[in-house]
């Protein structure tokens, strides 16, 4: 029995809502009950893009070129990530459009499109990787890979994949706009790291306030101006608790994707790790600032819910996968 009441509360705890989900959520509520509007939301805009700036010149900063050249060389396992990321999860936003009208609101299928074109995360795959005892080299290098194809791919598959939504009809508008917004101060980053590398991974804190930070300001004026739009009048509690299981299911499919496509070419144990949290994951630190460039602000607040329920779902069910790879004899 206490064996039982020990193993229920381990799972709890790896179930649990992490902080930065609670201050999500604590957003959302705050722009549904307070939503900005008219000068006051002008000027969050602009304060937000100058944050989302600043949070791509510090990830650039920090990202060391010595642990992504030790991983050039798995090109395999990054073809395969990239694969994954850009041409599986689209097909499968694509089969699942009987679900617009029906299951899902038009609107929440454009969330679930753009979901799909997203790039993998950086931090949370390098962490469940090097927890699982993958292979941790190739996952910086493939999650950073990831990222920066997804600057041009994403905006190219949203033009692509969805005609109502989006801001701008042109992709190459898009990507620029995303060149200008967000590679641009990740490159100035790169080249000042020998400079400031050194202080900026002594503070990592700061990192961690600027990152979230510049989220939570998109989600909350993005939320606002949903809400002035009467978002929460256009989706009921059965609609989100659909869009759930939907992000679910994506995220159990891609999970068995990648399993199965790296036991079958071939790849290590720790390669297969890698793959399956690099080519599964997608990122809420990239989508929420691209969704910024790429939709109408009228748009953004039910285009970043898929991104944001994903990406609690994903935390959690990677959290046990790492746990359990962890326990594996070596």
């Amino acid at each position: 029995m206490q064996r039982t009441i020990e193993r229920t509360s381990a799972l709890l705890r790896r179930l649990s809502v992490d902080t930065f989900t609670l201050m999500l959520l604590c957003t959302v509520a705050l722009a549904s009950v307070l939503p900005c509007s008219g000068p006051t939301a002008v000027v969050l805009g602009d304060v937000t893009t100058a944050a989302i700036g600043l949070l791509f010149f510090l990830h650039g900063a920090k990202l060391s070129r010595a642990a992504l050249l030790s991983g050039l060389t798995h090109w395999r396992l990054h073809l395969l990530v990239l694969a994954s990321t850009f041409v599986m999860f689209p097909l499968l936003g694509l089969a699942l459009k009987p679900l617009s009208g029906t299951m899902l609101t038009p609107e929440m299928y454009i969330g679930v499109l753009f979901l799909c074109t997203l790039p993998s995360t950086v931090q949370s795959s390098i962490a469940f990787t090097s927890m699982a005892r993958g292979n941790v080299a190739a996952a910086v290098c493939s999650a950073s890979a990831s990222n920066f194809v997804g600057i041009f791919v994403t905006p190219l598959l949203v033009s692509a994949l969805i005609v109502r939504g989006a801001a701008d009809g042109s992709s190459w508008h898009a990507i620029v706009t995303i060149v200008e917004q967000l590679l641009l101060p990740f490159v100035a980053g790169q080249l000042l790291r020998p400079w400031i590398g050194a202080w900026i991974d002594g503070h990592k804190p700061m990192l961690r306030i600027v990152d979230q930070g510049s989220i939570l300001l998109v989600v909350y004026t993005a939320f606002s101006e949903s809400v002035n739009e009467g978002l929460w009048h256009k989706l009921s509690p059965a609609a989100l608790l659909t869009l759930g299981v939907v992000c679910a299911a994506m995220l159990a499919l891609a999970l068995a994707v990648a399993t199965w496509t790296s036991r079958r070419l071939g790849f290590s144990r720790e390669d297969e790790i890698t793959i399956v949290f690099c080519g599964s994951k997608k990122s809420l630190a990239s989508g929420v600032p691209m969704a910024k460039v790429l939709f109408a602000p009228s748009a953004l607040g039910m285009v970043i819910l898929p991104v944001m329920l994903f990406h609690q779902i994903q935390l959690m069910t990677c959290a046990i996968l790492a746990q359990r790879w962890a326990r594996r004899p070596n």
